[in-house]
């Protein structure tokens, strides 16, 4: 479908960080071919006009990492630190998960995630054909990993680097190019030195990049350094496994040379602010990393330890930790803190088309009502949504050039059959 979006103020987050008060963005053929104002629209070329009255309009959110179907989790296991509340009550539940629960669970966390803005997503979880079958259905933009563990040469355990070379063959690059398939080590503590070792091997045999959870905790940190005399970081780069490609969650517990490291091998990194305040895990050195020009990106986690995949309030929470960490207000302001969750989220996953809106560059963007008391007065539009927009804003999606919400309403995805099948498969999950 050509679809003209007019009456918007465009934000376009390009390299001039190009500000249009009163234009058109025209899309054919999932691009977009014309950017412009509103006078030179050209209505007439385009099958369907959109009036955006308006509003804002902008590339649209990249939850850089998440775990979709500890959707079936949220609420289930709050006010708990990290291990205990992952090895008492996480990791038991997930060994009951079955393709169906993923299947609904994935597509709960999409409905909330089109209805909040955001387009593209990282998961890291299991039965990832059931999440490749729901992303195909929502029209959604992912990256998709199926989660390792585990001790390298365990027959029983090896099976899951077989899954995700299966996942690679099958869905790698699918959907028009929508799906895009990593390896995803769960982290140093769940998987052994020689596990890791190769995990590695497979990521440079197939050219395929890891994203991993690296020193989220103190803990953490501690105890690798305990067991091998280096931290999570530098463990990780003598095994081969930091690169450019590489896409590290969390990066909370890491000191001067741990950011030293992750510049020099151009790590792409993805803070979770709102996970790791809600377990304590500490706050990460954002502003330092962005000063070493480590591309710093946007994540939710997973809803059970979140618990909501809200990129604007997951924006919100960066800045002001920051801000906090550094006693400086001038600390990611708000044009940087949007673009780790557009144009930077959109780099480290390798959607190096998306994030911005130029012409030529795929259409994934959104509206967002900005006729509401909290944007009032009107003064800078970035500064207003990172600060006072909220979710409830958005009112359409728009990916791959395909509208998957209009009027804030879903077109691809039936909310309703969706949270009557994941409320059922979630009371047969915990057994209540």
């Amino acid at each position: 479908m050509d679809i003209l979006l007019k009456n918007a103020q465009i934000i376009t987050l390009d390299e001039n960080d190009n500000l249009i008060r009163e234009g058109s963005i025209g899309i054919r053929n999932n691009i977009i071919d014309y950017i412009g104002c509103n006078k030179q629209s050209h209505e007439e070329v385009y099958s369907k006009v959109i009036d955006c009255k308006g509003g804002a309009v902008m590339p649209g959110f990249v939850n850089a990492h998440n775990h979709l179907a500890m959707t079936m989790f949220r609420n289930y296991a709050d006010d708990m630190k990290l291990m205990d509340w992952l090895f008492t009550k996480i990791f038991p539940l997930e060994d009951k998960l079955t393709e169906d629960a993923v299947y609904w669970g994935s597509l709960l966390a999409m409905v909330e995630m089109i209805k909040s803005g955001t387009t593209t997503f990282a998961d890291m979880y299991f039965f990832m054909e059931s999440t490749a079958r729901a992303v195909s259905e929502s029209g959604m933009r992912a990256v998709l990993s199926r989660g390792l563990q585990g001790e390298s040469g365990e027959e029983d355990l090896d099976y899951r680097i077989r899954e995700s070379t299966e996942l690679l063959e099958k869905y790698h690059n699918s959907n028009n190019g929508r799906i895009k398939v990593m390896l995803a080590p769960h982290s140093v503590y769940t998987c052994s030195e020689a596990y890791l070792r190769k995990v590695a091997g497979k990521s440079r045999e197939q050219g395929v990049p890891v994203q991993i959870h690296l020193s989220e905790t103190r803990e953490e940190v501690k105890t690798c350094i305990e067991k091998f005399g280096r931290s999570p970081v530098r463990y990780l780069e003598d095994l081969g496994l930091l690169n450019d490609k590489t896409v590290a969650a969390h990066c909370v517990a890491v000191d001067d040379s741990d950011i030293e490291i992750l510049a020099s091998r151009k790590v792409n990194v993805v803070h979770n602010p709102g996970s790791n305040m809600k377990l304590a895990s500490g706050i990460a050195p954002v502003a330092k990393m962005l000063s070493k020009g480590i591309n710093v990106c946007l994540g939710t986690d997973g809803a059970s330890s979140n618990n909501n995949l809200d990129m604007l309030e997951e924006m919100r929470l960066a800045a002001y930790l920051q801000k906090i960490l550094a006693d400086d207000p001038t600390v990611l302001p708000a044009e940087m803190v949007m673009k780790m969750a557009t144009l930077r989220g959109a780099a480290a996953l390798g959607f190096e088309n998306a994030g911005s809106i130029e012409v030529g560059k795929t259409a994934d963007l959104i509206v967002l009502n900005t006729e509401k008391a909290h944007y009032y007065p009107k003064y800078n539009i970035i500064s207003a949504i990172v600060y006072s927009g909220n979710s409830s804003d958005v009112e359409a999606v728009i990916i791959d050039g395909n509208l998957v919400m209009e009027g804030g309403h879903l077109i691809t995805l039936d909310e309703e059959r969706i949270f009557y099948k994941a409320q059922k498969c979630a009371l047969k999950l915990t057994g209540q």
